[in-house]
């Protein structure tokens, strides 16, 4: 092969990975729940592409996007034992959907921050299973090859995945309803009104705040309406005066970004079902929030 071939494959295989690449961000940040460490699954798949005999691969698609499946379920493995040391409740990291509402997806599935909480709580083979079944479509005996494992098992594993979202979430509200919760549970939150705090809340609702460790993150869950609207109260005085908000999209669902002496200190989002608002999401830990807020300003 001469110089001039070589330049020709390797081009042909830079067109391939880039059309290629959205699809394989979208699987590696859903099994892993953050966008750095999808990028650097993603950066290992284009090395391994590069590396390989690409005469024989027909759908170079397809076997980019096997190749990253299992790079994110060996990362997945090894990230479940640095997520149980994580000082405080572990959220998903944000990402910007306001440009790619599916994030390289056929749908907009395995996306929203509550779900890949709760995602979190799989195992990385269930967890990667779901994702390419009900993201982006996949057969089931698709998925199966890519696991390594049977159409039956592959079958079992994406039941067994939707019933544990379904018996941890209750059926969200529309685009719509959600921001206007968001909007008065913001307003209450402000003004530390009490009553209506109690208002937009479910009974059952846990407020988590990501802080890594960071001082004045809360470093456990505060659970129920009583609990976490005196919480929210005692420590509106504090908190919101000197902040700054800022309406955005996080994870294709309204949010907000609140920033105090122009540095971010969170991003706050919550999950709505009809009961009211069962989840408040407090990312606060700067290493999750600068990269969402650098795509915002790219």
């Amino acid at each position: 092969m001469s110089a001039g071939d070589d330049t020709g494959s390797l081009d042909q295989a830079t067109r391939e990975f880039v059309a290629a690449r959205p699809r394989l961000f979208g699987i590696a940040y859903r099994v892993l729940g953050s966008s750095v460490e999808a990028e650097d699954i993603v950066q290992e798949a284009w090395l391994r592409w590069q590396n390989t005999d690409r005469t024989g691969i027909q759908d170079p698609g397809a076997f980019l996007a096997t190749v990253t499946a299992r790079l994110a379920i060996n990362y997945a493995q090894s990230a479940r034992m640095r997520r149980e040391a994580y000082i405080g409740p572990w959220l998903p990291e944000p990402v910007d959907t306001s440009v790619d509402p599916q994030l390289g997806a056929e749908r907009a599935e395995a996306l929203d921050l509550a779900v890949l909480f709760l995602l979190e709580k799989l195992n990385p083979v269930e967890r990667a299973a779901y994702v390419l079944r009900e993201a982006f479509d996949y057969p089931y005996k698709r998925i199966a090859d890519i696991l390594e494992t049977s159409e039956a098992n592959t079958r079992q594993l994406v039941s067994r995945a939707r019933k544990h979202l379904t018996a941890e979430r209750r059926e969200p509200v529309d685009s719509a309803a959600h921001r206007r919760l968001l909007e008065v549970f913001l307003t209450a939150a402000q003004t530390g009104s009490l009553s209506a705090l109690e208002d937009v809340l479910a009974a059952d609702v846990v407020s988590y705040a990501d802080g890594g460790g960071m001082r004045g993150a809360s470093k456990i869950p505060v659970v129920g309406r009583p609990h976490v609207s005196k919480y929210l109260v005692a420590f509106a005085p504090r908190f919101w005066p000197q902040a700054d908000v800022r309406w955005v999209e996080a994870n294709g669902s309204p949010s907000v970004l609140i920033s105090a002496d122009g540095n971010t200190v969170a991003l706050l989002s919550i999950d709505v079902s009809a009961e009211g608002i069962e989840r408040i999401m407090w990312v606060m830990n700067p290493a999750k929030l600068a990269p969402y807020v650098s795509s915002l300003d790219s």
